[in-house]
């Protein structure tokens, strides 16, 4: 029997990196899985972001492991457009057991030299989508009386300062205090809050010119094998990233009864990069 067998989990920006990877692990130990994705630009990231194409691969992988799943085209901008997601979900499964909170955008800029559109769009996707998402989902995990667990995909810039990223380390700070409040709230319905703090991560937002300039400024245009060799710099294991499933495997446990008791934890699977000195 899988660890989160039978259990319904709503999963944002699941239409590639660590939100497919996401899906695709839960469903691997049982989970059903509601997938939903942009599948369009925001216009102001430093790449590209998913397409409806890729949400389509993440179904196809989800039910190669045999999962049951339903993808779902939602901006987590637009309170209406994630509370048709959560309707969806329900008419097609019937519950709600586990929301991972993990769309997300990045882009890069000194603090004073930002846009108002960076701004905004960093602000209204990674902060107040993630609480369109929760506010969608958590009347319906309280009415079921099921309990629950709600997972926020952050990073080490929502416990430190970064440089280039002032933005960013906002939004995910303000998450960290959103997760703990909400800890706090639906304590007494048994649904666990937690944020799960990665540092680097192999995907197309880390992954882009752009991003390795950030630590290559002098290189036009760093291959991956040299921004590997200066992100090894940032943590104390000494790899340059961490993959998508190291952030699923932590994600699948905060999902599972194996963690029942664990709830306002900032669980960081960054190779230290948190603690470096």
């Amino acid at each position: 029997m899988g660890r989160v067998e039978g259990k319904v989990v709503l999963i944002t920006g699941a239409a590639r990196g660590q939100g497919r990877s996401h899906a695709v692990r839960l469903a691997q130990e049982g989970a059903h899985i509601i997938a939903s994705d942009i599948c369009e630009e925001v216009g102001s990231t430093h790449y590209s972001l998913a397409t409806s194409k890729d949400l389509e691969e993440t179904r196809r992988l989800v039910e190669k492991e045999g999962g049951k799943i339903l993808t779902f085209g939602a901006d987590v901008r637009e309170l209406d457009q994630m509370e048709a997601l959560v309707a969806a979900g329900l008419e097609e499964f019937g519950q709600i057991d586990v929301v991972i909170a993990n769309a997300g955008i990045g882009s890069l800029g000194r603090s004073w030299e930002l846009t108002e559109k960076q701004w905004r769009d960093m602000i209204d996707v990674n902060l107040t989508g993630a609480w369109h998402t929760i506010r969608a989902a958590v009347p319906h995990m309280i009415d079921a009386n099921r309990g629950g667990s709600i997972i926020f995909t952050n990073s080490v810039a929502g416990t430190l300062g970064r440089p280039n990223m002032s933005h960013y380390a906002a939004s995910k700070h303000g998450l960290v205090g959103l997760m703990r409040s909400l800890a706090n709230e639906l304590a007494p319905y048994f649904i666990r809050v937690n944020s799960i703090h990665p540092g680097n991560v192999d995907t197309d937002m880390v992954q882009n010119n752009t991003g390795r300039r950030l630590l290559l400024p002098d290189v036009e245009n760093p291959s991956r094998e040299e921004f590997a060799a200066a992100a090894t710099e940032l943590s104390v294991i000494p790899v340059p990233w961490v993959d998508s499933i190291d952030i699923s495997n932590a994600v699948l446990w905060l999902a599972s009864d194996e963690a029942r008791y664990v709830t306002g934890a900032t669980l960081p699977v960054d190779a230290g990069a948190a603690i470096k000195a």
